[in-house]
């Protein structure tokens, strides 16, 4: 289950020395046969994006949707870097892509790690035919490039989904900076499908914005989020436009999941649902705010049921608001019906308080519009990991 399950993919990983401790550091995705596939993209909107999200960008948009491969380094993000950092990304694809013997401009590139220290690029142009020559398509190469791509990630994330002849694979990283859209993360989802670029794209975005932007850790959006999809129409078989973008969400959300589950120092998952806005705008401003919140974050890790903090939240961030209409349950167990706290089983809601995963839920009496979003609590070993640049 890696980006190497589909037909016609090849993947490497292994260490160039950017990471001090030898950990494994840079990775390679390509189509086996070396000819561009269908590719679309999503990048961080954040005004400050890194060089390669700009030169992968820019590369996309050179080829009309195509692309053979992806290189991807950890332990340098190449953000805040100036015009050395441009021409540092584009120094490493120009030399993989040479080694693989394609233009440029088919390769695209992510870095991921830390922001502002610029990226000793001889460690990838040293390293570039050795990674070229490891290129495999085995599980194994894949799970060498999964490993490559983690930062802080305790675990690789990676998933396959086989289904009516058409296989997707996928791998990612993520474990901070998980808000408001995309993450500090990385995604390369590749699949045998036949798909237009456009048709690529059109499912992409809606399966980022079920996905990874329904997720939160610590409300910080990154400079470097990329989500790619390569689709080499091996298998012969096309998805209507329905059918792709439920394959590719499902894809996304098993990524997503995986991510919360690693986010740094987090010890519960949770989902906050919000029923009955008067808004769309209001459900999801809402969700975002309530999973935003450190007092609620910090409750969560406590185990302790303080829905005042939800409703405080809720009442300064909605535009219709009526707390005499609100009502909140954690899971089945309901604390607050009609703006006011109601008799519960304290020993039931004290266990599953307890629990690794939490559900709050929240009738806002108000409209019909709902939203969800998946966030984490926060712990003292959160602010052990971000209390120095990590």
């Amino acid at each position: 289950m890696t980006v190497t399950s589909p037909k016609g993919f090849s993947a490497a990983g292994l260490g160039s020395g950017i990471k001090i401790t030898g950990a494994p550091d840079l990775a390679l995705v390509v189509t086996e046969n070396r000819l561009p596939a269908t590719c679309a993209g999503v990048f961080t909107p954040n005004k400050a994006c890194a060089a390669p999200v700009r030169l992968s960008k820019s590369n996309l948009e050179k080829t009309k949707g195509y692309a053979t491969g992806v290189l991807i380094n950890s332990g340098n993000a190449n953000a805040a870097t100036g015009q050395l950092g441009l021409e540092h990304a584009t120094q490493s694809i120009a030399q993989v892509a040479g080694d693989l013997g394609i233009p440029t401009e088919q390769l695209l590139v992510c870095s991921t790690g830390l922001i502002g220290i610029t990226l000793p690029v001889e460690a990838i142009l040293n390293t570039s035919s050795k990674l070229v020559a490891e290129l495999g398509s085995s599980e194994d190469d894949g799970h060498r490039a999964a490993n490559a791509i983690m930062t802080t990630d305790t675990f690789a994330k990676e998933v396959e989904i086989a289904r009516d002849g058409v296989t997707i694979g996928a791998m990612a990283k993520g474990a901070a900076m998980l808000e408001p859209a995309l993450a500090t993360m990385l995604a390369v989802i590749t699949t045998d499908l036949q798909a237009d670029s456009t048709q690529l794209q059109g499912a992409l975005r809606l399966a980022v914005n079920e996905s990874f932007n329904q997720l939160s850790v610590d409300g910080a959006m990154s400079t470097n989020d990329t989500v790619l999809v390569f689709a080499n129409g091996q298998s012969n078989k096309a998805l209507n436009d329905e059918a792709l973008t439920d394959l590719l969400t499902e894809t996304c959300c098993n990524l997503a999941n995986q991510m919360a589950k690693d986010a740094e120092g987090a010890t519960k998952v949770a989902t906050i649902s919000v029923k009955g806005a008067k808004t769309r705008f209001d459900a999801l401003s809402g969700a975002r705010k309530v999973a935003n919140s450190l007092l609620v974050k910090c409750s969560l890790f406590g185990a302790d049921p303080y829905w005042g903090r939800i409703i405080s939240e809720l009442g300064s961030t909605m535009s219709d608001f009526d707390i005499d209409k609100i009502s909140i349950s954690y899971g089945d167990y309901c604390v607050c019906s009609g703006g006011i706290a109601v008799a519960v089983d304290d020993e039931g809601l004290r266990n599953y308080m307890q629990g690794s995963q939490i559900d709050i839920s929240v009738e806002i009496g108000m409209g019909y519009e709902n939203a969800n979003l998946t966030f984490t609590d926060i712990s003292c070993a959160y602010i052990e990991e971000n209390m120095r640049t990590s």
